[in-house]
């Protein structure tokens, strides 16, 4: 069994602010961040997701933005699900409740992710065309339909997280 506080395992983006967004890597360069052009910005674009998760269209695809909080955040690939760090002792207090918390969550309504492949999680604020190592992880996704499901659970007195559950679709 993998210990996710292991050093390396688990890789977390954090936001200076704003939400997070998991945007596909084939559309990366139209995800222009903050200094977009127009009256508004992908990140403004972002900043106007309600609740928990929602979808915005970039290029051809679409971006997952983690709205609600901009708590640090990572992928578990074991569980199908993001990890939403809103309080814990430490690290492995907040992922070891994440089976817990995934059997208990009052879930959000679900939506439907087309992605065509790996995506990169950063903070919204930065263009997709950032440096990938600062703050870009790459998560690799199997391209297809999935869906995409979010709570914010109290596993433990101490321990607040938020999960964003994604389901592969046949």
């Amino acid at each position: 069994m993998v210990r996710y506080a292991e050093p390396g395992v688990v890789e977390w983006v954090d936001s200076g602010g704003g939400p997070l967004v998991a945007v596909p890597e084939t559309v990366l360069p139209f995800w222009t961040g903050a200094d977009g052009e127009e009256t508004a910005s992908d990140y403004d674009r972002a900043c106007e997701v309600d609740g928990h998760v929602g979808l915005l269209p970039v290029g051809d695809c679409t971006a997952l933005v983690f709205g609600d909080e901009p708590a640090s955040t990572a992928f578990l690939p074991d569980h199908g699900a993001f990890v939403r760090w809103s309080a814990a002792d430490s690290e492995a207090e907040l992922l070891g409740s994440v089976p817990e918390a995934l059997r208990v969550a009052d879930w959000s309504p679900e939506v439907r992710w087309n992605v065509p492949g790996p995506v990169r999680l950063f903070d919204a604020a930065w263009p997709g065309t950032a440096d990938a190592g600062t703050g870009h992880v790459r998560i690799a996704l199997d391209p297809g339909h999935y869906a995409v499901r979010a709570a914010h659970v109290q596993p433990g007195p101490e321990t607040w997280l938020g999960l964003v559950h994604l389901r592969r679709l046949t």
